[in-house]
């Protein structure tokens, strides 16, 4: 047991801070609860709540630069995630553990690949048509269901679908992400909370590690490179899908 608190503290450390720096910090906390025995609809809505105080750490270290996202303010767009949130807490409930553990390899597969070629197709995209605020405001809601319901790499999600839509880029996404997801996560922490799927004894070690490292990777995330942190996430967030399809093999 001991070795699992370590293993559990480590990757909510880890994951902490890099949720504050890129996003993707679920790849990390996910499997260390699978681990620890939880099975898949626990481990998720757990994950959920011990990254959900951490996010609240890295968003008031990140407090001077909230800013929208192109010309939607955050005003608008934390209704939007707050209702996403829940509605996509509400689905995780209802799926059954097997189905999910069938689909949980493609859900990180197709945000890895968001994140590692969205930038690229944004451009491309933005040549082609012009891109109105209501598109963003309906994506951000189809981002906040998938963040209430699976929470892995929603960060990252929201920072490549905000790629193709604006062009924000990936330093002056950081801050905005943090406080819409823990907007999404604030309503599906409620919900899983509620419907007694947290177990404790594991989430309080992570999320104590957690928040710690939140802190320190949003203090940090103002001197690293964008190249680097977007390279370190694609490398991370590919092994751990390729983890997880070699798991369910």
């Amino acid at each position: 047991m001991t070795r699992s608190i370590w293993v559990l503290a480590g990757a909510g450390f880890l994951a902490g801070a890099m949720n504050a720096v890129a996003g993707g910090g679920s790849f990390l906390t996910l499997p260390a609860l699978l681990l620890a025995g939880l099975p898949s609809v626990a481990a998720n809505a757990s994950s959920t709540v011990a990254l959900f105080p951490a996010s609240l750490a890295s968003t008031w270290a990140f407090r001077r630069d909230l800013v929208g996202i192109g010309t939607v303010s955050l005003r608008t767009l934390l209704p939007v995630s707050l209702a996403g949130g829940a509605a996509g807490a509400v689905l995780l409930l209802v799926t059954p553990s097997a189905v999910l553990d069938e689909i949980l390899p493609w859900l990180l597969l197709v945000a890895t690949l968001a994140f590692a070629f969205g930038h690229r197709a944004g451009l491309a995209l933005r040549r082609l048509l012009r891109i109105e605020p209501v598109a963003l405001l309906l994506a951000q809601g189809l981002l906040a269901v998938y963040g209430g319901y699976f929470g892995g790499a929603v960060g990252i999600r929201m920072m490549a679908t905000w790629s193709l839509l604006s062009t924000v880029d990936v330093k002056a996404m950081n801050p905005p992400k943090t406080l819409l997801v823990a907007a999404t996560n604030a309503a599906a922490v409620l919900c899983f909370i509620s419907a007694g799927q947290v177990w404790w004894k594991e989430t309080l070690v992570m999320l104590i590690a957690a928040v710690v490292g939140g802190y320190v990777g949003a203090r940090q995330a103002r001197h690293l490179e964008p190249r680097l942190l977007r390279g370190g996430v694609i490398l991370l967030t590919a092994t751990m899908t390729l983890a997880f399809f070699w798991r369910t093999s």
